[in-house]
């Protein structure tokens, strides 16, 4: 069978179920857009781009092929994927030719990242990769540094990432390149993402929940996504599901979804194909966009979708060693593994690099006319240059959060009240900030927000909600969820995405990624800073204990613990005032990964607005109010970190105060994790003498040591010991936190079983105590037998009656 009939669809044998007539909802248009002239200028630009994507996975020398390829000109170690990369100059040679017939503001997004050869080799003829990075000039010399530099050390890499001129998306992890694009277009209506998904791409689950995100995109107040899946039928070594199915399947699918869609499978006439296909689906686009801005939008409008299909690894190789190449699943990676050393492939590498002709389109490593014929002429226009994709960040306005504050020695929710205060920065910045929220928004008590339409949601497929401009996105799918708020943030603006604590572990590969990124364009000289990714951890396990183990799950905070630390941002603040002086704090923030962990019930209010400023600057401080003399001279520190954590040592300190007067309490509280570890470790990281000043140190106390401190924690303790590590003194330290244990039952039974209760707090200092304070000493045993037996009997009340003993979360007292 010829290769190429290896990428037709295979019927499946039930395809009559799928009636004839869905084939007529099948977009037929005329292919005559391009007349002869640009016909051959975009197959010119396609052969410079293919063949410089190839040159760039094999050779390290004579790179134009002046002379025959020898097996020195090799690269030693061969790495690249070509399967994907004809497809993709496919589409860039005509979203360029769009751009500069239609004036068209575009970005590019490319979910096949490892297509990096074929968008670099784009960005080198537009001389975008000669703008930003002077080693690749647009001429012989940059052209044979990018060939000979790709994949090398010291080069590129072999995927799209944050050094790709025009890329807001890391093309490592697949499943997210959509929902980016989606954020992305949100409040610019002006613009249009090309966004390419690849058909192995599809198979995602966040690929497939993200086709319903344009249910979410105002057409009055928001660009477009130009969807292009390119099915060229393989994996790495596996059909595609979307190459397996013929053109009534692919119709019916995506109709379903709501879309138009469009196959583009005209191999003989490609070009003409995609070019009037492109035409149509802008042409579509703008349709949607009028009516929705003349005051008469279309309700449920279908948008285009475009499925082209071309055979995998295209004009490579046909066969090698009697094994199908191009169009099957061999040419994934590198069609010629061996062209180093096996002399067969090496004339088969001569013939293919060869076949393009190279002298043409590129003499002696210039452009030719053809070629840049079709390259927008002002640098604004092009995709590697869009400055929304490197230079695009506007600050938002922040009010002040001051004036939200609540009273001290009240009993406030952290997330009713900063509701309050994200209602009015939807406000201030109507088309710079969004929420996005897994459909967790009025559960997790945020619902201040949305008090006015303009304010809240923007589920356009929903009457009540369509075309009133509301600023949060609220979709049960974390994943698309973060994509959005990735593709609204790297392109200039400010996102927050509000979740369950539990859930955010959902997205934290899609984090890390992220991290990535931001990580990577640090270290250029030419992205500017964008927004931080901000997230709130709320409905945390310590109140969760109504839904239930499943549903308890503090790991999202290690994830972010173990991020690049001039990235990474993770704060617990105590009280509603203090979260309030966070979120602020975080919006305002650029280029950090900022995760935000309160509570969603009323809690104490144990600091003034003036005192949490403070208290939020300094990240950690003595709390005076519940230590013994104002914390000096103490036995025990008692630390909590975490909004219940906290609480649970303020009533273990009240209950000492009571129960054994003589022992001295220091009670602290971190609200920004990262000053606890080692100086220099982390941008925050206290100085060993302000450490010491805080939780003492070895020669304080008149030289008898530092005293033994009690870490009560919201999260892993491991993670708390791994952040620790390196600290003097850490054989004086003990942690409590969540242990993974937990089910429906009672808010203190939680921190019961979790060692985290007030009894287990006042257990810990007394033993810590009795090694410094004979006073305490001679009485420890004994009062931490009734301690623990006061644990016991609550315990056995909880289990009796249902519910925890009346005024157990009442404000502790402190005469």
């Amino acid at each position: 069978m010829p290769a190429q009939e290896l990428l037709q669809p295979n019927p499946p044998a039930d395809a009559s179920l799928i009636p004839d007539e869905i084939l007529k909802l099948r977009v037929d248009i005329p292919k005559d857009v391009l007349s002869a002239t640009e016909l051959k200028n975009i197959q010119d630009f396609r052969r410079a781009a293919d063949y410089i994507a190839a040159a760039m996975i094999f050779l390290k020398d004579n790179t134009l092929i002046e002379e025959p390829i020898k097996h020195e000109h090799i690269k030693n170690r061969l790495l690249g994927h070509w399967g994907t990369c004809p497809g993709l100059t496919l589409v860039y040679a005509h979203l360029n030719a769009l751009i500069t017939r239609r004036n068209l503001e575009s970005l590019l997004v490319v979910g096949p990242g490892h297509g990096a050869p074929a968008i670099l080799s784009c960005l080198w003829l537009e001389n975008s990769l000669g703008t930003f990075w002077p080693n690749y000039t647009r001429d012989r010399q940059g052209l044979t540094n990018l060939i000979k530099g790709f994949s090398v050390p010291g080069g590129f890499p072999s995927h799209i990432n944050a050094e790709t001129p025009g890329s807001i998306h890391e093309g490592g992890e697949l499943g997210y390149a959509l929902s980016v694009s989606f954020g992305a277009i949100m409040d610019k209506p002006n613009l249009v993402v090309c966004c390419v998904v690849g058909d192995g791409e599809a198979e995602t689950g966040p690929t497939a929940t993200a086709w319903h995100a344009y249910k979410y995109i105002d057409p009055a107040e928001s660009g477009a996504v130009l969807p292009i899946v390119h099915i060229n039928g393989f994996k790495i070594s596996e059909r595609t599901i979307y190459g397996c199915m013929d053109d009534k399947e692919l119709t019916a699918l995506f109709v379903g979804y709501g879309y138009q869609p469009r196959i583009v499978d005209d191999i003989e006439n490609i070009d003409q194909d995609l070019a009037s296909s492109m035409e149509w689906a802008l042409t579509e686009i703008r349709k949607i966009q009028h009516a929705a801005r003349s005051g008469n939008p279309i309700v449920k409008p279908r948008w285009p979708v475009l499925l082209l299909r071309t055979p995998k690894g295209w004009h490579t190789i046909k066969t090698l060693h009697g094994e199908y190449i191009e169009g099957s699943f061999r040419s994934h990676q590198v069609p010629l593994p061996e062209a180093k050393h096996d002399p067969e492939e090496l004339r088969l590498l001569q013939e293919w690099l060869g076949s393009y002709n190279v002298q043409e389109v590129l003499p002696g490593g210039e452009l030719s006319e053809s070629v840049l014929s079709i390259i927008p002429k002002d640098d604004n226009m092009k995709l590697g240059q869009r400055k929304e994709a490197y230079a695009a960040y506007t600050p938002i306005e922040v009010p002040a959060w001051e004036d939200f504050g609540v009273q001290k020695g009240s009993q406030e929710s952290c997330m009713k009240v900063v509701g309050k205060f994200l209602n009015t920065v939807t406000h201030k910045n109507p088309t710079s900030f969004r929420i996005f929220s897994p459909d967790e928004l009025v559960s997790n008590k945020l619902d201040a927000v949305l008090a006015e339409s303009d304010s809240g949601r923007n589920f356009q497929w929903d009457v009540a909600s369509r075309g009133k401009g509301g600023r949060v996105i609220e979709m049960l799918s974390e994943h698309t969820c973060q994509g959005m708020l990735q593709g609204y943030t790297l392109t200039g603006r400010t996102g927050l995405f509000p979740s369950y604590e539990a859930f955010l572990g959902i997205v934290h590969t899609m984090m890390v990624q992220y991290s990535k990124f931001v990580k990577m364009a640090h270290e250029t000289t030419w992205r500017q800073p964008v927004g931080s990714l901000n997230y709130v951890e709320t409905s945390t396990w310590t109140r969760q204990e109504h839904n239930g183990f499943s549903h308890q799950n503090p790991a999202f905070i290690g994830a972010v613990l173990d991020l690049k630390p001039t990235l990474a941002r993770v704060y617990l603040p105590p009280d509603a005032n203090c979260f309030l002086s966070t979120m602020a704090h975080c919006l305002r923030a650029k280029d950090y990964v900022n995760l935000m962990v309160g509570s969603k019930q009323p809690t104490p209010v144990w600091l003034s607005p003036e005192e949490a400023n403070r208290h939020c600057i300094a990240g950690v401080s003595i709390w005076k109010f519940c230590s013994t003399d104002g914390g000096v001279d103490p036995d025990i520190v008692l630390v909590g970190i975490g909004v219940e954590l906290t609480f649970e040592v303020i009533a273990a300190a009240a209950l000492l105060r009571k129960l054994l007067p003589q022992l001295r309490v220091r009670v602290v509280n971190v609200t920004d994790l990262m000053v606890l570890g080692p100086f220099g470790t982390h941008p925050h990281a206290l100085t060993d003498s302000d450490w010491d000043a805080l939780f003492t140190g070895d020669s304080d106390q008149g030289g008898n040591g530092g005293r033994y401190i009690h870490f009560n924690y919201h999260g892993y303790p491991q993670e708390l010991k791994s952040l620790l590590f390196g600290r003097k003194g850490l054989d004086r330290v003990s942690i409590e936190g969540y242990r993974e244990e937990g089910t429906t039952t009672s808010a203190l039974d939680m921190m019961l079983q979790n060692h985290t209760s007030r009894y287990h707090v006042a257990a810990a200092a007394i033993r810590g105590a009795a090694k410094v304070n004979k006073a305490v000493e001679v009485d420890a045993h004994e009062m931490i037998s009734y301690v623990m037996h006061l644990a016991q009997k609550d315990k056995d009340y909880i289990y009796a009656n249902g519910a925890d003993p009346e005024g157990t979360f009442d404000t502790p007292k402190f005469d």
